[in-house]
Order: structure tokens, then sequence, then C-alpha cells
């Protein structure tokens, strides 16, 4: 039989799903998979069950329908005081993945180049190596994760079509600086190239961090596709909702990408996500304070186990470095080995960092926690890890 698709063919199950495998196999707390066990705001489910039964259930607008496309543009003026038109500049997508992949199939061609900063979500590369072009990677080195102004700059060059990035960053948790987006910025303007920008987490911050979007620079306006995330947003990461802002000249081509992968989604859940992005101060406020509250509560406990953690600016996750524990304890294998270890010994399931690395030497004593579960799933996780580990 002749070969199918050597290069999906030549790539494993994604990390996710392995981890997930494992951790139900020994009944293992999972802190791996970035998903809350609660669900999000009851008024915000309650208006999606109700709108199933309102006799708008055929296909909606390929784009999105009009009430959720409207928020989205209000939610960009009344959050980063971008002026979108709803009609021209909004599009819908079945999840931010979806997003990302109509964002590049927008300006991509066989043989470009797209700037990926490492450490990345691990379908970064897999898409633009889909889409026949190729990723030119730069390094961003724990525990701080400064931009490497140098690096970056010789990543861009002639054939450089995008660069596609992650603020507030999965896995590491970093949130970029208004010096480091305006250094992007140059670098964009400078090579007339475009921005995916991967902005889910736009309100999951801490410690006072801020977001702040490519698209707000001076000369981003045209060249920036903003991608957002009601399933982050309002913690219902199972309904995949997205949407993508950008300028007139780009939706057009984003709405065709999107056309030819799902065509739309599903009515309800656009129209209750469109009341959750009008949800007063006090919720967006709230989601970010309770999260920070658990983050602290996890990063508390895995210090006193022994692991090294990081600091953890905004998303759900928390990375640490297990090799004052490994040194300690004597475990000399690498971070696949040890995500593996306390699944099966400890019962606490973590995700290998490694996993969003594509590049050679990448660094293999960190792991991966989300903390954005129930506290009294964080506080049997601890102690479960130090039982094992004697912390």
């Amino acid at each position: 039989m002749r070969s199918a698709n050597t290069y999906l063919g030549s790539i494993g199950t994604t990390i996710f799903t392995v981890m997930s495998a494992l951790a139900n196999e020994h009944k293992s707390i999972n802190l791996g998979q970035g998903f809350p066990d609660t669900e999000g705001p009851a008024d915000v489910v309650a208006f999606a069950a109700e709108a199933l039964k309102d006799g708008r259930n055929q296909y909606p607008p390929m784009p999105g329908v009009p009430e959720l496309r409207q928020a989205v543009a209000r939610a960009n003026q009344r959050f980063y005081g971008l002026d979108v038109d709803w009609a021209s500049e909004v599009t819908v997508t079945s999840g931010a993945t979806e997003a990302l992949a109509a964002s590049l199939m927008a300006v991509v061609n066989p043989g470009d180049e797209v700037v990926l900063i490492e450490p990345l979500y691990d379908t970064y590369v897999p898409m633009v190596r889909m889409l026949g072009a190729i990723p030119r990677l730069v390094r961003l080195s724990p525990p701080h994760w400064d931009l490497p102004h140098a690096d970056l700059e010789a990543a861009f060059g002639p054939k450089t079509k995008a660069i596609l990035f992650n603020s507030p960053m999965n896995p590491c948790s970093k949130v970029f600086t208004a010096e480091e987006l305006g250094f992007i910025a140059g670098l964009v303007e400078k090579w007339d190239t475009y921005a995916i920008c991967d902005e889910v987490y736009e309100h999951l911050l801490f410690d006072g961090a801020r977001h702040i979007p490519l698209m707000t620079f001076p000369g981003m306006r045209d060249r920036c596709m903003r991608i957002g995330s009601a399933g982050k947003t309002f913690s219902l990461t199972g309904w995949k909702v997205g949407y993508v802002t950008a300028a007139p000249n780009l939706t057009p081509l984003v709405q065709k990408a999107h056309q030819n992968l799902t065509f739309t989604t599903a009515p309800n859940l656009q129209r209750a996500v469109a009341v959750g992005l009008e949800k007063d101060d006090a919720y967006f406020a709230s989601l970010a304070s309770t999260l920070q509250d658990r983050r602290d509560q996890l990063a508390a406990g895995l210090t006193e186990i022994g692991l090294r953690v990081l600091p953890t600016q905004g998303t759900y996750f928390i990375t640490t470095d297990f090799a004052p524990l490994a040194a300690r304890v004597g475990f000399n294998g690498d971070d696949v080995a040890f995500c593996r270890h306390i699944t099966e010994k400890a019962g606490v399931t973590a995700i290998p960092v490694t996993a969003f690395y594509d590049g050679p030497d990448a660094p293999r004593h960190y792991a991966r926690f989300a903390f954005c579960k129930r506290p009294e799933v964080l506080e049997e996780a601890i102690r479960r890890l130090k039982a094992h580990f004697g912390g």
C-alpha cells in the first residue's frame, strides 16, 4: 500500500493524551492537561442551555453570529482601547487552535519562514510544517525567560512571512513586557511581515501583570491577527469557541481558511459567549485572583517538597525545576522519566517541558503543573508528593 502523509506519520501522539492516559491507568491526580475541574459562570452556561430551545440551531453565519462578533469588538475597546469593526474585523472559530490554523493559512505560502519562540505550545510547529512553511525557532531561557533580542533579530530575514507567539505564554507563564513587544513590533515592520498573536490567557494574569496586545503598538494594526479563547476566559474549555481580530485586509483571508476548516461553530455557544464577554469587571478580576490563590497554594506545596518553582506571571501553569529534588532523592532520569515516575509512584501527573521544544538540546529537568483545580485537589496532590518524597 502506498504511504500516507509522511509528516503526520512521523510525529507522535500529543504528550497530553499520553500523560492523561497514564494518569487514568494509575488513578493519578492529573495536573498535566490544562483544564479547570469546575464549571464556568452559571449564567453563561444557563444561557447556552436555553439558547438550544429557541429555534436557532441550523447553520449560523460562517464568520460567526453578529451578537458574538459585536461583543468581541466591544471587548477589544473596553480592555485595550482598540477600535474594531465587528462586521469586517472579527471571525469566530471552533476554538483557538482552529483560529491559529486559519490565521497561518491566511498569510503563509509553502517555503515561507515563520518565527516561533520556544518553549511553545506543541501544535505550533506541526501547523507551520503542514502548510509547507519553515519554522525558525528562537529560544527563551529559564528562569526568567527574557526575550533574546539578538537571536530574535537573527531569525528574521527576507523569507520571513510571520511571527507566531503566545503571551501570556504556555508553558512557562511569561508575560511579554512592553519593551519586548516593542522590539518584536520593530522587526515585524522592518521585514514587512505579519504577527499571529495567541492571547488566549489574556485575562489570566497575576501580581499586577498587564497584558498588552501587540496590535496596540504603532504600525501593528494592519499586521496582527489577535486570537482569543472563550474556553480560557470562562473556564469552559470543551466549548471550543475562539475568535480572531484582524484588519479588513486580513479578515477575508482568515474567513476563507475558516470556511474550509470547520465553516462554523455551535450557535447557542456563540451567543452564550457573547453574554459572557459583557460581564462586569468584577468577574474578570475574580477570575485572575482565584487562580492566583490556586497558584500560590500549589507553589508553596511544591517548594516544600523540594522543587524549585519558577516565576508564574499568568496562565494555568507552574514550571518547576526538579533538579534540586532529584539530587536529594537520587533520581537520575530526565523530565519524561520524572513525570512518569510521579504518576506511577506518587499518584500525581505533570507534563515534561521538553514536549514544548522542537529544537535540539532542550533542558530536561523541568516539569509543568496545572493549578486550575479545586483547592482540595491541589492539597491532595501536595500530600501525595510529600508522602512519596518525604517533603
